[in-house]
């Protein structure tokens, strides 16, 4: 009778160790359970950028962003950095309307925000 019990105990321990249980769940799968504390993390480290801050200084700070541009006019080099600040659809995709733009001329920080995207356009 002990030997059917440890077969038993073994084989099912056996069956049952390739198997994942996921508790909970999100809509916003791309950023785990943490979506919220990324943007929140995101609003902060922006509340405390200062202009002329250099764009590799912000990127040790803020990490890589959701979405990049750059491009070339006759003042300088302009890039922008996009940061996932507010959601707007629970659709798991992060678009650029739910991100804080920052702005660099020529390496260094100009300002962030729509205002300042603006400005640039």
């Amino acid at each position: 009778m002990k030997l059917i019990l440890l077969s038993a105990i073994v084989a099912s321990s056996a069956l049952l160790s390739g198997c994942v249980v996921s508790v909970g769940g999100d809509s916003d799968s791309h950023y785990g359970a943490n979506w919220e504390d990324r943007e929140y993390n995101n609003r902060q480290h922006i509340a405390k950028l200062e202009t002329g801050t250099t764009y590799e200084q912000v990127l040790r700070k803020m990490g890589v962003a959701d979405f990049t541009e750059l491009f070339e006019k006759q003042d300088g080099t302009y890039r922008v950095l996009y940061y996932r600040t507010q959601k707007t659809m629970g659709d798991g995709i992060t678009t650029k309307d739910e991100c804080t733009p920052l702005v660099f001329i020529n390496g260094s920080l100009a300002g962030w925000g729509d205002s300042a995207f603006s400005m640039i356009h």
